[in-house]
């Protein structure tokens, strides 16, 4: 047996209470979305307010013109659900138009990589089906920051910093993130004015509207705003005028959808995870390769624990990049991937003293598509220009009634093409961009790209509800399933869960363009001992270190209702901010 690596001391402490608790990637989202919790609404209006806020606050993680993707738990239906706030396409975005026009490439940031925004819609929806109070009510505090501005906070300077040259490519994008032309400092108060007013129009639309015709009639008045009035207009001319592929049409056709999740049983709970047009699946494959007593028996963070997660991430990595895709277009035999029996199968090319050196094959389920790649994806090209932005965000909440919200959400307007009059950008999310024939999550009309947002939650029937999530791209599913162990198998407190050092592989091409990949390198918090790092080297992994706390390896926020014991948990990651509250 390995010894235990032990666990830096936390530098916060878990959230506790009785009532409620919240957990959001920035503190003003956590304080909007914790006082509509005290001020009597469910998880839902509370999660779609904080996220709201999110839109506005880090704005070069998050917009309002991005997408999201949403997990409910229910206690009234004792059911969990999903919302597929992910936009598409438009119809005239086919293989072949970037083919003859790009030459199969996109260029980043820039007007080829948009989709239709599905952030509205999703939040609309999530709101409508499972919330309690107007989009007015809950939007108030993201007016009120776009309007009168917040201060500018650290990570975010930091990331504005960064992407200048690109920013001062959009005239409209360096008027709101370089005021004066300068970057803004830590402290300054940043204001989006063309932001509050859009915002504002879908909520005065929703109350007049709501005032003659009910809540329904409300909800459909602030998704036409946006979908099929002006900010429509607005937006599909933006496209047509600088040679984008988004239509008026494609905006008024668009609509979220609202499915079940996907689910594995694990530990005793059942572990809830969206479908194969995100990651989710890719992470629930991960935890079903992963045997409890054999991983206890390791050692926490031990050469073998990380080895072995790594080598079951880069299998379930494999999969997802050979068969996942928009379900609407693509048959993905995702109930098979996420099955005991092929995990079974998966896990045994685990190799315990030799790491793979690249992705390793896909496994065989018959009847299903060729593998995407040889050697290296067909994509990854050397001298293509590396992504400049690492966005997303995550909202976390339990609430006093018993329900449940899990949310991850992306498309800061940093560095993109911002819409002259709306204060949004483009939606980027096009970035999970094919064009190979034999990738099933190519380019096409109408289809939804693949997301890396992937929010989960488990549950325990009349014990325990998690909820869970992160920004970070290709590590999320990495960070989730740490985290999940790191509470549900070590033991430790969500605090603790997330402050724990972490790790994530490289190997799996990167979902967005240019599909980066490093076969074989393993990127490990310089917390972890350096002999385990020593040992995962002598095993064929390229380890390469990140400093203590490195922003890039997430920033999962956690969230527990312990039922039997009457207490609700929090904890959030302070490597990009988040913030955590609970009474």
């Amino acid at each position: 047996m390995n010894a235990p690596n032990p666990v830096p001391p936390s530098l916060r402490p878990t959230v506790m209470g009785t009532r409620h608790v919240i957990a959001a990637g920035n503190y003003l989202s956590t304080h909007a979305g914790f006082m509509i919790l005290e001020a009597g609404g469910n998880a839902v209006d509370a999660g779609v307010a904080a996220g709201l806020v999110s839109n506005v606050v880090e704005p070069h993680m998050t917009g309002f013109h991005g997408i999201t993707t949403i997990m409910v738990y229910s206690k009234d239906s004792d059911a969990v659900s999903t919302v597929a706030g992910v936009g598409w396409w438009g119809e005239k975005s086919t293989p072949e138009w970037y083919a003859k026009n790009t030459g199969g490439k996109i260029t980043l940031g820039g007007i080829h990589e948009a989709i239709v925004p599905g952030a509205p819609d999703g939040w609309l929806t999530a709101l409508e089906r499972f919330g309690t109070m107007s989009f007015a009510d809950v939007a108030a505090s993201a007016i009120r920051f776009a309007r009168e501005g917040f201060p500018v906070h650290p990570h975010m300077a930091m990331r504005i910093a960064e992407a200048v040259d690109k920013t001062r490519k959009w005239p409209g994008c360096a008027a709101i993130f370089l005021p004066g032309g300068k970057v803004p400092a830590v402290g300054d108060v940043f204001v989006q004015a063309d932001l509050a007013r859009t915002l504002q129009y879908l909520a005065d639309e929703e109350k007049a509207a709501a005032a003659k015709g009910g809540r329904e009639a409300g909800f459909k008045a602030a998704r036409d705003a946006f979908y099929r009035g002006d900010v429509a207009e607005t937006m599909a001319r933006f496209h047509a005028d600088n040679g984008g592929l988004i239509t008026r049409d494609d905006f008024a056709a668009y609509a979220c959808s609202v499915e079940p999740p996907l689910k594995i049983e694990w530990g005793g709970l059942d572990v809830y995870g969206l479908g194969p047009w995100s990651s989710g699946a890719m992470g629930l494959e991960i935890l079903n390769m992963l045997d409890a007593r054999e991983l206890k028996a390791m050692g926490h963070n031990s050469a073998d624990y990380i080895h072995t997660l790594t080598e079951a991430t880069k299998l379930a990595g494999a999969d997802r990049e050979a068969y996942f895709g928009d379900p609407r277009f693509v048959d993905v035999p995702v109930e098979r991937i996420i099955s005991k029996e092929y995990a079974a199968e998966r896990r045994k090319q685990i190799r315990k003293e030799e790491a793979w050196p690249d992705i390793p094959p896909p496994g065989e389920l018959g009847g299903g598509i060729d593998a995407p790649w040889t050697g290296a994806p067909p994509q990854c090209n050397a001298d293509s220009e590396p992504d400049p932005q690492r966005n997303t965000s995550f909202v976390g909440v339990m609430d006093r009634f018993g329900n449940a919200f899990s949310s991850t959400f992306t498309d800061g307007a940093l560095g993109a093409p911002v819409v002259p009059g709306t204060g949004l950008s483009v939606s980027h999310s096009g970035r999970g961009f094919w064009t190979d024939p034999r990738y099933p999550g190519r380019v096409g009309p109408r289809k939804r790209p693949r997301t890396g947002c992937c929010p989960m939650m488990a549950i325990k029937k009349g014990h325990e509800i998690m909820a869970w999530g992160t920004p970070g791209s290709d590590v999320i599913p990495q960070a989730q399933t740490q985290v999940f162990l790191n509470n549900q198998l070590w033991g430790l407190e969500p605090q603790e869960a997330v402050e724990a050092p972490r790790f994530a592989s490289y190997s799996i091409p990167q979902s967005y363009w240019p599909h980066s990949h490093e076969p074989g390198v393993l990127r490990v918090e310089d917390t972890i001992p350096a002999d385990v790092g020593d040992e995962l080297s002598r095993r064929g992994h390229k380890v390469v270190w990140w400093p203590s706390r490195h922003w890039l390896v997430g920033s999962v926020s956690c969230v527990v209702n312990e039922l039997d014991k009457g207490l609700v948990k929090g904890g959030s990651d302070h490597r990009r901010g988040a913030y955590v509250l609970g009474w």
